[in-house]
């Protein structure tokens, strides 16, 4: 699975490459470092044996070896230890779990506020254990947290649309169980990372993606949004840097040979939507994240239509950062650099207390 991994990610990285310099069909192992350390570590991707490796090579053998983990089928996704699963929806035989963990001592006329999170993952893979400490970490904090399963392409060949669809059919699960769960309705945040990220943003700005069995006389938009690096240009766009929009070009022209959507994606691009009147948003990226561009302009046009929507920045970091914030921490410790800690500290504390006090 690592293996696999490590070759997705790298056969995505040396598409975009070579589509935002124009050069594809000239990058080889000989002229290109990664390409070099591709065929260095997976030989057989030189398909004709002669010893050089072709952008157009390294990418076949990407979809070989997706297409062969396909085929083996893939285990389900990993769920949380702890919280009470509930169904919260039925794809053919398809069951999507959400997961709900609540304060010691929790009762159903508590009235408290809640999140919901999503998980990271390009809307293909992930797994709803990926917001297991941060639902324990808030239910201890006197929220009910609750973390979202939902279909990706991987396991369910699902579509970006599709995606989205089960993150409001989550959220109207969520809104019209509130009095069962101790939740106040009018305080309920929507939360994720990355892929995940997107989804929250999209319950609460994007209409349609509704599942034809949803009742949709409850809303799923949420009271806050509570996002960490997402995903919100998924389409060029007049007010990005003329590089982002290059970058995204060459992501639609990925996503169009993969068939990962059904509608053009600015249907279902944030950005697309941010004058739109929405809850305070927080985002939180780290500072080297590709990311942050998208969320910028989606800030300040936001902003500029009368919301409140703020970025905190972690200096130096990258995308998803997030998710491994402990050995941050531990690495940190070990090598002594204390500023470094109580900096991560901090930051982690302060957008804690926004989080649990800002709504």
């Amino acid at each position: 699975m690592k293996v696999l991994c490590a070759t997705l990610a790298f056969g995505l990285v040396l598409f975009l490459q070579a589509q935002a310099r124009g050069d594809e069909s000239r990058l080889t192992s000989e002229n290109n470092d990664r390409l070099e350390t591709a065929l260095e570590r997976f030989p057989a991707a030189d398909a004709n044996r002669d010893g050089v490796l072709t952008l157009a090579e390294a990418k076949a053998f990407k979809e070989e070896k997706a297409g062969q983990q396909d085929r083996r089928g893939l285990k389900p996704a990993r769920a949380p230890e702890g919280g009470q699963r509930h169904i919260y929806k039925r794809v053919g035989d398809v069951e999507l779990p959400l997961y709900v963990f609540k304060p010691s001592g929790h009762k159903t006329s508590a009235k408290t506020p809640a999140i919901v999170f999503f998980f990271g993952g390009g809307w293909k893979s992930g797994s709803p254990a990926q917001y297991e400490q941060q639902c324990k970490d808030l239910s201890k904090r006197g929220m009910v947290a609750i973390t979202v399963e939902y279909r990706v392409g991987s396991r369910h060949k699902a579509k970006i649309e599709d995606c989205v669809e089960d993150a409001k059919t989550a959220m109207r699960w969520v809104c019209g169980h509130a009095a069962d769960l101790g939740i106040d309705p009018n305080r309920i945040a929507s939360s994720g990372g990355s892929a995940g990220g997107h989804l929250a943003a999209c319950v609460s700005i994007i209409d349609g993606f509704d599942s034809k069995a949803d009742n949709l006389k409850i809303s799923p938009k949420p009271n806050a949004m509570v996002l960490f690096n997402p995903a919100l240009a998924r389409a060029p766009h007049e007010r990005l840097p003329a590089e982002a929009n290059t970058i995204l070009r060459a992501l639609l022209r990925e996503d169009g040979t993969r068939e990962r959507t059904r509608a053009p994606a600015v249907k279902s691009s944030p950005l697309q939507y941010a004058a739109m009147k929405q809850p305070p948003c927080i985002m939180l990226y780290g500072t080297e994240d590709r990311l942050l561009v998208g969320a910028e302009t989606y800030r300040d046009i936001s902003v500029e239509a009368g919301n409140h929507c703020k970025i905190i920045t972690y200096e130096g970091q990258g995308h998803v950062f997030f998710n491994f914030a402990d050995s941050i921490l531990k690495s940190a410790t070990e090598k002594k650099e204390e500023g470094i800690q109580s900096a991560l500290d901090a930051k982690r504390s302060q957008s804690w207390r926004l989080i649990t006090s800002g709504f």
